[in-house]
């Protein structure tokens, strides 16, 4: 940015910009309308439906989309995949409208091919951590009620104990399948409807099924972490999956208006490409990422695991142009002692969310690359991911806020006796957005606590300044975010309270400069009994997932600090812990 841009920077306010990018008439045009019985504000330019913006996707043709390793899908053949696996989903699986097809594997090729195909077939795709234990993922394809699910070989080997107590679910289908032959009717191989990536292209064109679909028709049950330490399924239409997208591209333009640019028209002879650090199975991967990715006709790279030092060369190769995802993926890029060695200079947004981190982040991006522009944000599984960005020069400036909403969104903070709160004070963030999920699946008490005539209740404590900047306090929720990973803390403690050397537990973040936040735990022992720290993180892990076991535990015999209605003061724990780089 030249220094008299600097100078005179911004040239509009966030509400001029704002109006002129939700104007009638623009691609982001924001009008207001009645949506499942609640008056909002919407975009009525927006693609109809996820079937819709697949087809669309053929406009691209042979350009790469999904690049993983050596393996490269381009939109026709991505497409052509597409449109195998729906067919057979609808004729070989008895696949209906509405049923629920789980996808659940590493950011592989097959992912995308499988969301897509759900979505055609009319299902309600339903995404599922790949981290998750067996006993969680039986808990999630039990819940979610899903017919079919399309996996990877590992998490079928996790499953695979767990079959005989999934009567509703009818066929499993392994994609990357390693073995010759299972011995299981429900049991099918992905490869033998569409072979392997290279093979896409060479498939016959087929039409999609002929399944009538509308804009709030149910598209994806996405799974996220609550308060009682089940995950519940938060369902959302087709309307509010696209809508997210869409309050991205509006604070993206509006960063340009306020440096007093005109927002860039598409360059055909451009080609975006993100390094996806992120899973495709949350909000921010599918819906942020994967869905506009497919639209604009950019690629996406994916790597088995992120690898700093594998980054490195896929960057200067692949000429990525967005890096991030959480926290931690910036700072191991900008940290890295290779980094010079490479050419990195295709970059042009390092972009994050999902964890807390460190203001110094975004001086340490403009340092490294002082072309790219940072960007932080915020929203949630339950606002189908981005409800804010804080891009460019706005985060610069405000560097410890998640950005200002799009006209679309509304947000509010309320106060205990559920009033609205002026600028400035701290209260409970409510979000209302044509993004925004519509229930909880088979939760109506969990439902009634969090939406609320088309508002989000977020559970996470907050302020807005004049401006209407969004900075988040607190969570009001015991939830901390390990690396953009929602870990609810008595989902832990639960864990803890099953050793029998554990008399009282309680489960804290504690910072982390590269992951936000980390696990940790305090614990009072039984009178008598013993139990060293690792038997206890050994015991934690047979239950559940890695990235919940806490790092450090904290051993002691005298009580928990309360305060006088029996609620532990976690602040007074959180103190005990350093901070970890």
């Amino acid at each position: 940015m030249a220094a008299d841009t600097e100078a005179s920077w911004p040239v509009i306010s966030i509400d001029e910009a704002n109006r002129m990018i939700a104007a009638p008439g623009t691609p982001l045009a924001v009008g207001e309308g009645v949506i499942d019985g609640v008056s909002m504000k919407y975009y009525p330019e927006a693609p109809p439906t996820l079937r819709f913006v697949l087809e669309a996707s053929r406009m691209h043709g042979t350009r790469d989309f999904l690049i993983y390793e050596d393996e490269r899908a381009t939109f026709t053949s991505h497409f052509k995949a597409v449109s195998h696996v729906a067919n057979a989903l609808v004729d070989k699986f008895d696949v209906q409208k509405g049923d629920r097809v789980a996808v659940i594997m590493r950011n592989y090729p097959q992912w995308s091919v499988s969301f897509f195909a759900g979505l055609a077939a009319g299902a309600i795709v339903t995404p599922m951590n790949s981290w998750w234990t067996g006993e969680e993922l039986e808990y999630g394809l039990k819940n979610s009620g899903a017919k079919v699910a399309i996996v990877d070989p590992q998490i079928f080997e996790r499953v695979r104990e767990h079959l005989d107590d999934l009567p509703d679910l009818k066929s499993i289908i392994i994609a990357r399948e390693t073995e010759e032959e299972r011995n299981d009717p429900r049991v099918h191989n992905f490869e033998k409807i569409v072979g392997e990536p290279k093979d896409w292209a060479g498939l016959e064109d087929k039409a999609l099924p002929e399944i009538e679909i509308g804009p709030d028709d149910d598209a994806t049950l996405m799974y996220t972490s609550g308060t009682t330490g089940k995950p519940k399924g938060a369902l959302a239409t087709h309307r509010a999956v696209i809508s997210n997208f869409l309050n991205s591209m509006s604070c993206q333009a509006r960063m340009f208006l306020r440096r007093g640019e005109a927002v860039p028209e598409p360059d055909p002879n451009e080609q975006r490409a993100t390094l996806l650090s992120i899973p495709f199975f949350h909000a921010t991967g599918s819906f942020a990422v994967l869905i506009p990715t497919l639209l604009r006709g950019d690629k996406i790279v994916s790597m088995y695991k992120w690898d700093a030092d594998k980054a490195l060369p896929i960057i200067e190769r692949e000429k990525i142009t967005t890096i991030g995802g959480v926290p931690a993926i910036a700072w191991q890029v900008l940290e890295h002692p290779d980094r010079e060695k490479y050419d990195l200079s295709s970059i042009q947004v390092v972009s994050y969310g999902g964890a807390p981190s460190a203001p110094e982040l975004v001086s340490t991006i403009k340092k490294r690359f002082p072309e790219a522009a940072p960007g932080n944000g915020w929203g949630m599984t339950e606002t189908c991911a981005t409800v804010t960005l804080n891009l460019g020069e706005d985060y610069v400036n405000r560097p410890d806020s998640a950005g200002a909403p799009p006209l679309a969104v509304d947000l509010k903070i309320v106060g205990p006796d559920g009033q609205t709160l002026p600028p400035g004070e701290v209260g409970e963030l409510w979000c209302k957005s044509p993004s925004n999920c519509k229930a909880y699946w088979n939760r109506p008490d969990a439902t009634a606590e969090t939406f609320h005539e088309g508002w989000v209740i977020t559970g996470d404590l907050a302020r807005l300044d004049e401006e209407g900047f969004l900075y988040l306090v607190d969570r009001a929720k015991d939830m901390l975010i390990r690396g953009g990973e929602n870990i609810y803390s008595i989902e832990v403690e639960h864990a803890l309270y099953d050793h029998p050397a554990v008399m009282d537990a309680a489960v804290v973040g504690i910072p982390h400069k590269v992951l936000g936040e980390e696990v940790g735990a305090v614990v009072q022992l039984t009178p008598g009994k013993s139990v060293t720290e690792d038997e206890l993180r050994a015991h934690v892990a047979s239950q559940l997932a890695a990235f919940k076991v806490p790092v450090e535990i904290q051993f002691q015999t005298e009580p928990l600090p309360r305060n006088a209605n029996g609620k532990i003061l976690k602040p007074d724990l959180r103190g005990r812990f350093k901070a970890r780089s």
